[in-house]
């Protein structure tokens, strides 16, 4: 017994018991099994939930896979078109619009790793009145809840602005919705 490999290593290198290996062919197949491996270990992380490009190659990186096996999967994820910052921005925008404003949305996508570019391309497409529309409706909510505690105008106004400020969006619409 010298390693453990993958069952698809020993059929394509039709290894046997007792069958002499040389070291150049021993090199091979730990790298193929190793590659094997780490694509079975993206599968297993993107079918729990859709990641990015970025948080696949950590969590591979973080599992001690060489440049060279990431690059390999990530090309073969991608060729199967089971992993696309494009399609994951589109999609995560369309989950959070309602909770998150374009500022807050960019921060996160940012956070996991995919690129400005793509993230404003994305966020260019969403228009003002959905925004307003989102905003209005978190401010509704957020005050029925200030209004129990605070009977101050001036404050529950601020505290709305400061509210929708955090949930990322922008000083214009905060202004048309408190004028609502």
């Amino acid at each position: 017994y010298k390693f453990a490999c993958d069952e698809e290593i020993v059929y394509r290198y039709k290894l046997d018991k007792g069958k002499k290996v040389d070291v150049k062919e021993l090199e091979d197949i730990a790298e193929e099994d190793n590659f094997i491996k780490g694509k079975n270990y993206a599968f297993r992380i993107i079918e729990k939930s859709y990641k990015t490009k970025s948080q696949v190659i950590d969590k591979l990186m973080s599992r001690g896979y060489d440049e060279n096996n990431i690059n390999k999967i990530m090309s073969l994820l991608e060729e199967y078109n089971l992993i696309d910052d494009n399609v994951y921005v589109k999609a995560y925008i369309k989950d959070n619009l309602s909770k998150q404003g374009k500022m807050k949305l960019l921060s996160n996508l940012k956070s996991k790793g995919i690129k400005e570019d793509i993230i404003q391309s994305e966020l260019k497409n969403i228009d003002d009145i959905s925004l307003e529309e989102a905003a209005y409706s978190a401010a509704e909510k957020k005050y029925m809840q200030l209004k129990k505690r605070e009977t101050d105008s001036f404050k529950i106004t601020q505290k709305l602005s400061t509210f929708l400020l955090s949930r990322g969006y922008d000083y214009e619409i905060i202004k048309r919705v408190s004028r609502r």
